[in-house]
């Protein structure tokens, strides 16, 4: 009887298929920001909704912040480098983060909030990420929590890389975020001069970076500051800098593949679960 052998399995590297400088809007009461995730030529990433970028000295820019608003059938993951966001919510939701730190959200059924972005010593620089939620739990209970950079795991990758793990799993080290269906990645990471790492996204799972300081290399290509990188499926994601070292969010998820309906603050399956958000937020429902 001759074995069977069975050859390994092959590793196939994950690459950037797509690059974008995002698209400069406004949102809120006239906050200025660059949306990375949801203008026309990148609607969505299954499950990522949206990333919005936003970064100024200048508080005409955003002092007016984002007054009271509803949001139902998603999350708001905020993510303040530098500066600072007070949340107020309708369920009793009240915190603010500062220099580091994240403020998770599960809208659910329904939430009106507000956020109030401030300076610090005369510096904001911020991200909003918007995360599906399966069907099954679009009209779940709402959910709030402030993480506070204290909390966020920073994992030594050696050689002067280093990550900020918000949430998933790196080098057996949990990050600071909740559980979710769609087991969610977000790391900021650092790179030293000539640094190189490889990023643990399971397998599977929809993604990109965005780069904020410095160059990164994905395969042949090259992400520079300001620029999104959308990756490839495969099993492997390794990212190198040059001489000056790099810095970069990578954000991945598991997809969802559900229809996706959405109407401004509201993100459901189908139009009809849009009309009724509208009809119960204008009911005063949420």
């Amino acid at each position: 009887m001759t074995a069977t052998i069975e050859k390994p399995a092959v590793s196939t590297d994950r690459r950037i298929v797509y690059r974008s400088s995002g698209m400069p809007t406004q949102d809120g009461a006239g906050v200025k920001l660059t949306r990375l995730v949801g203008t026309p030529k990148l609607p969505d990433l299954d499950p990522i909704l949206m990333l919005d970028t936003f970064r100024s000295d200048n508080p005409n820019d955003y002092v007016a912040g984002f007054p009271e608003h509803p949001h139902r059938g998603f999350e708001t993951v905020s993510y303040m480098i530098k500066g600072s966001i007070a949340h107020l919510d309708n369920h009793g939701g009240k915190g603010i983060v500062t220099d580091g730190g994240v403020q998770w959200m599960t809208a659910g059924r329904g939430v009106a909030h507000s956020e109030m972005p401030a300076q610090t010593n005369g510096q904001l620089f911020g991200f909003q990420l918007w995360l599906n939620l399966p069907a099954r739990e679009k009209m779940r209970d709402p959910w709030y929590a402030d993480i506070p950079a204290s909390d966020i795991p920073q994992i030594d990758l050696g050689g002067g890389n280093s990550a900020k793990l918000i949430v998933g799993e790196w080098n057996g080290v949990k990050g600071a975020g909740p559980d979710r269906a769609i087991a969610p990645f977000f790391a900021d990471v650092t790179l030293a001069a000539n640094g190189s790492i490889d990023v643990p996204i399971p397998v599977g799972h929809n993604g990109f970076i965005y780069v904020f300081e410095g160059d990164a290399r994905v395969g042949t290509e090259t992400v520079r500051t300001g620029q999104l990188g959308v990756l490839s499926s495969g099993d492997r994601l390794h990212i190198e800098a040059d001489g000056q070292g790099a810095r970069f969010l990578v954000i991945a998820g598991k997809p969802l593949r559900e229809p996706i309906a959405k109407y401004g603050p509201f993100v459901m399956n189908t139009q009809d679960e849009i009309r009724r958000a509208i009809q119960d937020y204008q009911s005063g429902t949420f």
